[in-house]
């Protein structure tokens, strides 16, 4: 089955930095499209950043030129590295393929403080 387990998330003050990872199991990575997604409290959950699986990527308008979204096939792990965080990027962060089969992981915490 699939399993996606996020990690890296913390607390950090506005301007900072955090890179954010996320291990995929139970299908074929290097061959999906993989995505970050995030909800903030009291919010729907949100795109954030694509990659394909030959490296192409998108973002939200919302965070281009801050976030990278990267992605390593032979650990199975896709990256957000996010930088110049502002309080508004507060909120869980998810993985997911896409499209996605409706599993999602537990998610991680990132909150920004002002």
């Amino acid at each position: 089955q699939v399993v996606l387990v996020e990690s890296g998330g913390g607390s950090v003050q506005a301007g900072g930095s955090l890179s954010l990872s996320c291990a995929a199991s139970g299908f074929t990575f290097r061959l999906r499209p993989m995505g970050w997604y995030r909800q903030a409290p009291g919010e729907q959950r949100e795109f954030v950043a694509r990659i394909t699986s030959g490296g192409s990527t998108n973002y939200a308008d919302s965070v281009k030129g801050r976030f990278t979204i990267s992605r390593d096939n032979a650990l199975n792990t896709v990256y957000l590295q996010m930088n110049s965080l502002e309080p508004e990027d507060t909120g869980i962060y998810y993985c997911n393929r896409i499209p996605s089969d409706g599993t999602w992981g537990q998610g991680t915490q990132v909150t920004v403080s002002s």
